[in-house]
Order: structure tokens, then sequence, then C-alpha cells
């Protein structure tokens, strides 16, 4: 239990006591196909993730709206690692991930009073009008605004997806089944990928095919989202506990649900009870969940992925590779990070999360170092890299990718969106949101400027930043494999340091009898 004070044990607001021996069910096909039609939302953001970098690249595309980075790209004496440099090209890209990090703020009172499925149909309707802006853009004014509607589309779908899986899936299956969010995604990057391998042949409209293109997914979601049940804890947070237990007995298939719908109705009492979530969420009792949902989503970029993944065009074109070379490389990383989320799947609820995150980590941390190595080495202005070398640094990359999507790829959105209790988990799912797409705005605008500045030496600057966040996964992140979700909040009690926070204000105090203002204990004597 959590902790316990001359005999009487004490456990946080919430749920009353630990029922997860007490969970039946098993994965039924209604959940599994469930999961795999909200996880499309993930695609929206691959996509884009993999489209741009590929259209950035094309002549067509940086003759229109771009003329200055298409000249300077044909200057041979410009420096190798400067020749992309350019803020307006950076905004292109970053401008999607500025309107995400605002719009999934508003997403959470529509996520918490409308449901999860609102969110998932509003994403999808916002994106789909952002991909037909930037397929029939004119002008750049039209190109950004476009790129704003698809940030608002991927602010709502990265709010809300993570939290309807955690949430959908059976305890012993969560990993998995919320991993196939990240599945999505790499498959939207690779699928991306292979589109701009043969859009670039069609020039000089190839790029709008490329962007116009991202209807696709978001006609899958708006269509899912229409067709997908209510998650249990929705409809019960919301007052319909009736039709919330028949969901449940649905997804779980079977009609013994008692501990697990107890849990629901438990955390659905406390839920209600607070009414301003964003204000409840910085309390001392919640100041566990809130530090992992700002720092794990800044270390998932902090990774330097979303470089690699945005500019793999632009990084390979600027190692020397020719213009088809970087499009077919870039699309073998796109196969490799969706390759590896399917280990994650298989292995996640096996090996558990803090495994693969250190693992992968020191995995990534190797391979960052060998590539600068090579770079400054091998590699300089005014020179390309022999076949030989050319062939060391994708495949070292590609051991990169492959690292990243077993661990941190996914890990990095199924985590925070399974320890958060119900009466802050839309305002904590938001944060790790919008604190996400704040870091990728940041990475995104100054990625070619830091590549000009660092040259080889920004995959040393990424390393050092795995370097700090596998350490704290050592020191800081409890494992949460196996723990219900409702029953998450019991897993910081244990924890060596977390303890010390979150026991304060939470005592019972038994000298006087009274509980504190901070939060509403349950007591029971063993």
């Amino acid at each position: 239990m959590a902790g316990g004070n001359g005999g009487i044990v004490i456990t946080p607001a919430g749920v009353a006591k630990e029922r997860a021996e007490e969970y039946q069910g098993k994965a039924t096909v209604y959940v599994v196909v469930a999961c795999f039609i909200a996880a499309t939302g993930g695609a929206l953001f691959g996509y884009d993730i993999g489209i741009s970098g590929g259209v950035t690249s094309m002549d067509g595309f940086l003759k229109k709206f771009f003329k200055t980075v298409y000249i300077k790209k044909q200057h041979a004496h410009e420096s190798n690692y400067c020749k992309y440099d350019n803020q307006g090209l950076a905004a292109f890209t970053s401008s999607l991930y500025l309107a995400g990090m605002v719009a999934s703020v508003v997403a959470s009172p529509v996520t918490r009073n409308y449901g999860r499925k609102a969110s998932i149909i509003c994403g999808g309707i916002s994106f789909l009008v952002g991909a037909s802006l930037n397929a029939g853009a004119v002008n750049l004014a039209m190109l950004i605004f476009g790129r704003i509607m698809l940030g608002v589309g991927i602010g709502f779908g990265d709010q809300v997806v993570p939290l309807y899986l955690s949430e959908m899936a059976p305890t012993h299956l969560r990993g998995g089944l919320n991993m196939t969010f990240q599945l999505a995604t790499t498959l939207g990057i690779f699928t991306a990928n292979m589109i701009n391998y043969g859009t670039q042949k069609l020039e000089p409209w190839g790029w709008r095919l490329s962007l116009g293109l991202a209807a696709a997914p978001a006609l899958l979601m708006i269509v899912g989202g229409i067709f997908i049940p209510e998650t249990p804890n929705s409809l019960i947070e919301r007052g319909n506990t009736d039709k919330g237990r028949k969901i449940l007995e649905k997804i779980r298939g079977t009609e013994n649900v008692s501990a697990e719908f107890q849990d629901m109705m438990d955390a659905s009492e406390l839920a209600n009870a607070i009414k301003h979530p964003f204000r409840n969420i910085l309390k001392r009792r919640n100041r566990p969940q809130l530090v992992m949902a700002i720092l794990l989503p800044a270390f998932q970029i902090l990774t330097g992925i979303n470089s690699i993944l945005f500019y793999a065009p632009v990084l390979f074109q600027s190692m020397g590779f020719g213009g088809n070379a970087s499009l077919y490389a870039s699309a073998l990383t796109g196969a490799v990070l969706f390759s590896s989320t399917l280990v994650a799947i298989v292995t996640v609820d096996r090996l558990g999360r803090r495994t693969l995150l250190i693992s992968g980590g020191i995995l990534m941390i190797t391979c960052q170092v060998i590539v600068a190595i090579i770079l400054a080495v091998k590699f300089g202005n005014n020179q390309e890299l022999t076949k030989g070398f050319s062939i060391l640094v994708v495949t070292f990359i590609c051991i990169f990718v492959f690292a990243f999507g077993v661990s941190w790829g996914g890990l990095g959105w199924t985590i925070p969106s399974e320890i958060f209790p119900l009466e802050t988990r839309s305002a904590g799912q938001s944060i790790t949101v919008a604190v996400n797409l704040l870091f990728t705005f940041i990475i995104a605008q100054s990625f070619l400027a830091l590549l000009c500045a660092f040259k080889f030496g920004i995959f040393l600057f990424f390393a050092s930043w795995i370097t700090v966040m596998t350490i704290f996964v050592y020191a800081f992140l409890p494992e949460t494999k196996g723990v219900p979700i409702e029953e998450m909040i019991l897993l910081w009690r244990k924890h060596w340091f977390w303890k010390k926070i979150v026991a304060g204000p939470q005592e019972f105090h038994a000298s006087n009898g009274k509980q504190t203002n901070e939060t509403k204990l349950s007591a029971t004597i063993p």
C-alpha cells in the first residue's frame, strides 16, 4: 500500500485501495480495433514530419516560396553545413508546432467536457482544412496559414489520442496498445518519405501532391472518430455511469468488471469536485506527474530525432548525397523507425518502460558520438564523404533511429498519458503535448542554424542531452508496467524520492484526526 501511520494505511485521493489483482477481462477484438482506429491520429503527426523535410528539399517548392534558399543551394562554395540555413524555410516547418502547442491547451476542456471522441473529430477536421490550403497555396501567407491549421489538428490529436488509448486498453496490454499511436506516427513518416521519393520527380508541382495527400489520414481520423466508442472513464466522469459500465463490459469481454468500475467511480468522484484542473495540477500531491509531463516530452525532442526526421533529405544532401540518394536514405530511416516501433509494442509490457528507455538511451549516445567523430575527421567545407563513410554514417543514423523507436519514440507519449489521475488527466496530457510541440518548434526553428554553427558538434549536443535523460530515468522514473491507470497515483508514494514530495500535505494526522485541505484522503484499517 501507499504507506502507514500507527496501523492506519493511508492512500491518496481518488481510489481507495489497490484492486489490480481483482481486474478481469482480456484484449477483445472490439478494444483492439477501436485503439487502432484512434491511433490513426498519430499518422497526422508522422505524415507531416516525413513530408516537410522532403518538400523543403524540392527545387519546385524552393523556387516558388524560398528563392534565396534555392539560389544558395546551387553555390558549391558555400559551407556544406550552412547551405540551407534560412529562417523563413525553418518557419515553414516550425509554425505548425507553435500552433499545435496553443491548440493542445484549448483541446483540454473539450476533451474533458465533451469527451475524447469530440476532440478526435475536431483534430481531423482542422488537419483536413490545413492539407487543402497547403496543396493549393499560391503565396507564402496561404502556405503558413495552412500549416497553422495543420498544427491545430495535431494539437488536438496528440492531446487526446494517447489519453484515449491508455483509458481503453486493459492494464496488462496498455503499453503495447498505447504504442499504436507511435506505430501510426512512424507509418505516416515512412509513407510520406515514399510519397516524396515519387513526387520529387514531378517537378515543378510534385510538392503540391505531397502536401495535399495529408488529407488521407485526416479523413481516416474523422471517420474513425465517428464510429469508435467513447472511453468508459470519460462517460463516467460526465455522469453517464450506466453507459460507462456497459462500454467497460464490452471492451473487457466480461460482466465481471466491478473492481475496475469501482476504481473509475472513485476517480470520477474526485474529478468532478475539481473545477480547475490546471490549477489543481500545480499542487504538491501532483508534483511527480507534473515533472514527468514537462521533462519526458522535452527529453523526447532533445534526443535530436525530429531534426533528423524533419531534415533528413537536407542533412544527407549536406553530406554530399545526390537528391535521389538523400530521399532514399531518409525513406530508409522511416522504415527503420516503423520496424523499431513494432519491436517496442511486443516488448514494452514484458521488459518494462525503464529497461527500454535506459538501454535505448545508451545505444543512441553511442551512435551520435560515432557519427560526430566520422564527420569531424572526414567531412568539411567543399568536401563530400566517400561512399564507404557515407554508408557508415547512414548505418549509425539508422541504428540511432531504431534505438529511439524502441525507447523514447513511443514511451515519450505512453508514460505521460498513463500516470495522471482522472481529475487532471486531460490537463496533464495538454501540458505534455504543449511541451512536446514547444520543444519541437524550438528545435525545428533553430536546427539549420545550429547545424551551421556547431557543424559535426550538433550530434554531440544531442548526445549530451540523451546522457542527462538516461540518468534521470534511472533515478526518478518508477516502473509503470502492470499498474492500473486509476491506481497509478499510489506508485509515487512507494518511490524513494517522490514519496518525500507527495507524502507531506497528504498525511492523515492521527494526532488530531483532521484531514488536510489539500486532498480528500481515505484511511482503512488492515
